[in-house]
């Protein structure tokens, strides 16, 4: 029962910090007076709008499942997406208090910066007793995974194992489906015409999406892994092309006193990123 509760405190904690984030994010005259309004902060927040509900929506799909035989093992898989969900939160709460701390936007804060502040607190303070309960839990991943438990596959061991199998492919297709329809609401909303712009940011959102599948995955075990894979070069590439598209501004203007101006520039700058790091962890490493 104790897990069960701290379980729900953490689904109540990513709903709130979800409608928090809708407000400031989709709400004109709120996400105004943000802080956190602009790059390099929205890039997490921007993520987390999707990260979140999609933790919360596979927790919700494990709870009704938690039942012998096997229980101990379903707590805590479950437990660890939920500290997962916490961590994806306390992560993105952290980049929106250096938003604030840095005053950005200050000229333009009123009333609803001072609700967003406040609202940034007492989020801070549910996620971080959430999240020093489930630490005070967490436990080695045990065997077994997610699979097993849907009423659907639970009866073909056949179809999961090439599921496992597949399990790399999979993640990627899922990520590509679904930055496709973030990239082309975006595209459509803000009337991009501009094909390098549309396939970058749909390259960009893959790839933060993939890597978030694949720590995720790492950390609940939502599919146990027959052949795993080599993904390091990808992580890594991944998060050299997501902070170099958070930072492009600071790092191009320190290096020639100019902001990134053009499109071929932002792409250059930030495939190269990813590029340089995932060669990086090639040449690193051990044969």
């Amino acid at each position: 029962m104790r897990s069960l509760k701290l379980i729900l405190a953490a689904l109540a904690t990513g709903a709130a910090f979800e409608a928090m984030t809708l407000l400031a994010t989709r709400d004109k005259a709120v996400r105004a007076v943000s802080p956190w309004q602009d790059d390099p902060y929205d890039v997490l927040v921007s993520f987390a709008l999707f990260a979140v509900p999609m933790l919360g929506l596979a927790i919700a799909v494990g709870l009704p499942a938690w039942r012998p035989p096997g229980g101990p093992e379903r707590e805590q898989r479950v437990l660890r997406a939920a500290a997962a969900l916490i961590a994806v939160v306390g992560l993105t709460l952290a980049f929106e208090w250096a938003a604030v701390a840095a005053r950005a936007h200050a000229r333009v804060w009123n009333g609803w910066t001072t609700a967003l502040i406040a609202g940034l607190a007492a989020l801070t303070l549910a996620a971080a007793g959430v999240g020093v309960a489930l630490w005070r839990r967490w436990s080695p991943l045990a065997t077994g995974d997610w699979l097993d438990d849907l009423p659907l596959l639970g009866r073909r061991p056949a179809l999961i194992e090439r599921i496992r199998a597949r399990a790399t492919a999979l993640f990627a297709a899922l990520s590509l489906f679904a930055a496709a329809g973030i990239v082309g609401a975006q595209a459509v909303g803000e009337r991009w015409s501009d094909p390098l712009l549309i396939a970058w940011a749909l390259l960009v959102e893959t790839a933060t999406l993939f890597a978030f599948c694949v720590a995720a995955n790492a950390t609940a075990g939502f599919i146990r892994r027959t052949r795993p894979r080599a993904e390091t070069p990808i992580l890594a590439g991944t998060a050299g092309l997501v902070l170099m598209t958070a930072f492009r501004d600071p790092v191009w203007t320190a290096i020639t006193h100019r902001p990134v101006t053009s499109v071929p520039l932002l792409v250059a700058l930030t495939v190269g990123a990813g590029l340089l790091a995932a060669a990086v962890t090639l040449v690193r490493r051990p044969a």
